[in-house]
């Protein structure tokens, strides 16, 4: 009797990590005095799980550099060093602007050594969504990183996607979530249309889970779920709200940053029907300042311990 494979603990970290402005607001420090303590904080929750992905939003081409130095920079107890080249990491991603370095990325880390990558590419959330463009009533570009990847050690295939969606336009945020519930059903399906692909969805929705984008994306007719809602009794942590500000704006907290999963299990009868291909073992919304007093973010990370099942 053939034995079924052992499930992947994969850790998922998604996070708006505040592009680098010239003109902070008030309570917010330059991208210099942030950096280290949000590459930190990456480096830390990511240390002991070789198969974490790590998707960030608002990441300009010096800051996408800063990161993946520091994540691919160890120390031992006496002296600096480089991580060894099965800890290194490598990322998907393209600026917004122009599909190459300008504007903001929505890129995806992760570990060469431990995941291949099959496909990547960018998806324009617009009306012409394979050009750099933007779409309805958008204040900003936006744009959808997918990636395909097969774990080395087990051949289990995934399929990893990050976004942002606007902050300004309702209208481009509903037309961008049925963009990515379009992209979904695409991607995860193999070449005889049968086979799900197990999918991971993050980013920063600016879409409260009342609000339009989050309501399409979890709704019982959609093809992944909100991990908040799969959580096992016990596996929740950290805060609720995962957008804060820095401490002096007028704007309230609310939770705006989601990982969604899939595919959902087609029997459930509600939005947070339980996914065919994971189990959801842990959730969190970390801190983002400590004693210090600096925010590494206006937002918090988001971090997923999920375990690949299919």
């Amino acid at each position: 009797m053939k034995s079924s494979p052992l499930p992947i603990a994969i850790r998922v970290i998604d996070h708006n990590i505040r592009y680098a402005t010239g003109r902070p607001f008030k309570g917010e420090e330059d991208w210099v005095k942030r950096k280290s303590k949000l590459i930190a904080e990456l480096r830390f929750h990511t240390l002991y799980n070789p198969e974490s992905f790590i998707c960030l939003q608002e990441v300009l081409h010096n800051q996408l550099l800063d990161v993946l130095t520091g994540l691919n920079a160890g120390s031992s107890l006496n002296s600096p060093s480089l991580t060894s080249e099965s800890d290194a990491w490598s990322y998907i991603g393209i600026g917004r602007d122009d599909g190459k370095e300008a504007g903001e990325y929505s890129p995806i880390f992760y570990r060469p050594s431990i995941w291949k990558l099959e496909h990547f590419e960018t998806i324009w959330l617009s009306e012409t969504p394979e050009k750099p463009s933007k779409g309805w009533d958008a204040a900003s570009t936006r744009i959808l990183t997918v990636g395909v990847f097969q774990h080395y050690a087990s051949r289990k295939r995934l399929v990893v996607m990050n976004t942002h969606l606007d902050d300004q336009g309702s209208q481009s945020r509903c037309n961008a979530a049925k963009l990515i519930v379009k992209a979904i059903h695409k991607h995860t399906f193999d070449g005889n249309g049968r086979i799900p692909l197990p999918i991971v969805l993050t980013g920063d929705f600016n879409s409260q889970p009342h609000q339009e984008a989050y309501q399409i994306l979890n709704d019982q007719c959609s093809p992944i779920s909100d991990v908040r809602g799969l959580v096992a009794e016990g596996g929740l942590y950290g805060h609720e709200n995962t957008f804060t500000g820095f401490g002096f704006g007028k704007e309230p907290m609310k939770r705006i940053d989601f990982v969604f999963v899939g595919p959902r299990d087609s029997s459930g009868n509600d939005s947070n029907s339980a996914s065919i291909s994971w189990q959801v073992s842990g959730y969190a919304v970390l801190e983002s300042r400590f004693e210090d007093g600096i925010y590494n973010s206006d937002h918090r990370a988001v971090v997923a311990d999920l375990l690949l099942t299919a």
